[in-house]
């Protein structure tokens, strides 16, 4: 049996791939780089379960508008990973030699990143996907796996609706945790158990398959089919506590107000399991005499002159007073002007609500004419660095993209539901990333 120690582990996490569920939010940035909570980013629950199980050697695969991401890992200094042995290694995509290119997949990437994997003498690798939010740790899956002479172990988590089963890759284990059958994002399904996108492989078989079989390319959709269908020794590790996939803007809107619920989805407040990031260097909140806060999550640098009620305010937000902010998760350094009133809607950094702006306005909810996927439920999506013009009116379901300038918005002084402003900046040609 292999020993489960610590230094014979490598961790990746998967970060490069686009997400077009988010809409506007991703539009300047990759998916684990965006804010969550107030303070934190979604890449820092992985980290920090990392640390938390002390795992130090840890690999971040990259490959869609990283900057921010970049930026906000750096040497690691925050998790406690600017170390001379091990620590993390932000892994780009790169030219050259026999894996040099665009990444296909999160199989890909691994692929791609093979002779890094293999120079750090792991025995066996912990994939984990950057967007999620959860705390856990990992040890006891990976004691299991090790226990069983695994060559793969999917973590896994029962889900309550079978609506939800085309996000998630389904399947079926025995009592001995052996992995019978798994279907990748099935439109509907039967079965309760899925998979959390959490992978321990035996590092040699993993290397073996993705070098022997280049169409493997996804791990759910590829990989974990390919190993079962070959009879490999593939067990599931079920996970029981809290874990969100917030890979669509209802998604994330819920995870954030779950933060700020009665109980409250996630204990962020606990001390032997600290989820650490790179704070930002701004003076404590200022809550103004004629304000009133309540059932919110308000971060450093904000200051609030009107109301909040059941919202999430990162770092450095303004509520000028007389505005209303309501049911809304606003972003880095947005300023909401005098008088505006916001409601259910998510504000991304740099943003400016202008003076008497009704954002989320009206009853009407019709799901947005192009993004009726993404938007549906009623929530409006203002991108960052965008400027809602003073006394504007903006109804629900609408899209604002990034960097929309006030003149972008139509004369009569008002956007219905369902309908969206301004251009990707993708397709401006402006630069990448924030």
């Amino acid at each position: 049996m292999k020993s489960a120690s610590s230094d014979r582990i490598l961790s990746l996490i998967m970060a490069g791939g686009a997400s077009e569920t988010l809409g506007a939010l991703t539009e300047a940035r990759a998916e684990p780089a965006l804010h969550i909570g107030g303070k934190f980013r979604l890449i820092d629950f992985p980290l920090s379960n990392l640390t938390n199980s002390e795992l130090y050697n840890i690999g971040v695969l990259t490959q869609y508008m990283p900057r921010s991401l970049n930026d906000h890992i750096g040497v690691g200094k925050p998790w406690d990973l600017d170390r001379a042995t091990g620590g993390v290694r932000l892994l780009q995509p790169y030219m050259g030699g026999m894996w040099g290119g665009w990444q296909s997949g999160n199989a890909d990437a691994v692929r791609r990143n093979l002779d890094f994997i293999r120079n750090q003498g792991a025995t066996d690798v912990l994939i984990l996907a950057g967007d999620h939010m959860y705390l856990m740790d990992y040890r006891p899956m990976l004691r299991q796996h090790m226990e069983r002479g695994s060559e793969a172990t999917v973590g896994t988590r029962h889900i309550t609706s079978p609506h939800d089963a085309f996000r998630y890759g389904m399947l079926v284990s025995d009592q001995e945790q052996r992995l019978l059958a798994f279907e990748e994002k099935p439109g509907r399904s039967r079965r309760s158990m899925s998979s959390m996108g959490i992978y321990v492989f035996d590092v040699n078989a993993l290397a073996d398959a993705l070098i022997s079989h280049p169409e493997l390319n996804d791990f759910g959709r590829d990989v974990i089919p390919w190993f079962l269908e070959r009879d490999a020794r593939i067990h599931t590790y079920e996970y029981k506590g809290y874990w969100a996939d917030v890979g669509t803007v209802q998604a994330y809107w819920e995870a954030n107000m779950g933060l700020i619920a009665d109980e409250p989805a996630l204990n962020l407040y606990n001390r032997q399991w600290v989820v650490r990031t790179r704070s930002e260097t701004q003076a404590a909140a200022r809550i103004e005499p004629d304000s009133d806060v309540s059932d919110s999550l308000v971060s450093n640098g904000c200051r609030v002159g009107g109301t909040v009620r059941h919202s999430v305010l990162s770092p450095g937000v303004v509520v000028e007073a007389g505005a209303r902010v309501t049911n809304s998760v606003v972003l880095r350094n947005v300023h909401i002007g005098a008088d505006a009133v916001v409601d259910r809607c998510v504000i991304d950094d740099d943003t400016v609500i202008g003076a008497g702006a009704l954002v989320g306005h009206g009853e009407d909810e019709a799901p947005n004419r192009q993004l009726a996927d993404v938007l549906n439920t009623g929530l409006t999506l203002i991108g960052l660095n965008s400027r809602v013009p003073p006394g504007y009116k903006i109804g629900r379901n609408v899209q604002v993209h990034s960097r929309t300038g006030a003149d972008a918005f139509p004369t009569e002084g008002e956007v219905g539901s369902g309908d969206i402003v301004g251009q990707d900046p993708r397709r401006r040609g402006e630069p990448a990333g924030v």
